[in-house]
């Protein structure tokens, strides 16, 4: 079933939404310090970000992983976003993963502080783009 203009206007509206609320988390659990809880608003940002643009531009998304890989084949392998983009949602995605169901890891502030600064930036950016 094919979406119309209206129909995917409004989901790529709505998961950019979701990306802005997940950033919103972010800043108001960052003081309690809940780490595994912030990585996982960081990959869900990005995750929402990037399916309201593969939307937007007429792309059929699926799995996180169908997600990233259409998403590192069309802006990053393509072009306008950079490897070190592509590698920043892959890496944030890896990090969510093991800091959510792999037993014995955690995240951690430095985990979070090496890459919140660049997922903000990569979601705006995303986010531009649907513009």
């Amino acid at each position: 079933m094919s979406l119309s203009d209206e129909e995917r206007h409004a989901i790529v509206l709505y998961r950019i939404e979701k990306a802005n609320a997940a950033l919103d988390d972010i800043r108001k659990v960052l003081p309690l310090e809940l780490w595994s809880i912030i990585a996982n608003r960081m990959y869900y940002a990005l995750y929402y970000a990037a399916s309201a643009l593969l939307i937007h531009d007429g792309h059929k998304v699926g799995t996180h992983k169908g997600v990233i890989a259409l998403f590192n084949l069309k802006y990053v392998k393509e072009g306008p976003l950079s490897r070190e983009d592509g590698a920043l949602f892959s890496n944030v995605f890896a990090f969510r993963q093991g800091s959510d169901y792999d037993d014995f890891i955690d995240a951690t502030e430095e985990d979070v502080k090496r890459y919140l600064p660049r997922v903000e930036a990569l979601v705006c950016k995303i986010i531009t783009m649907t513009k």
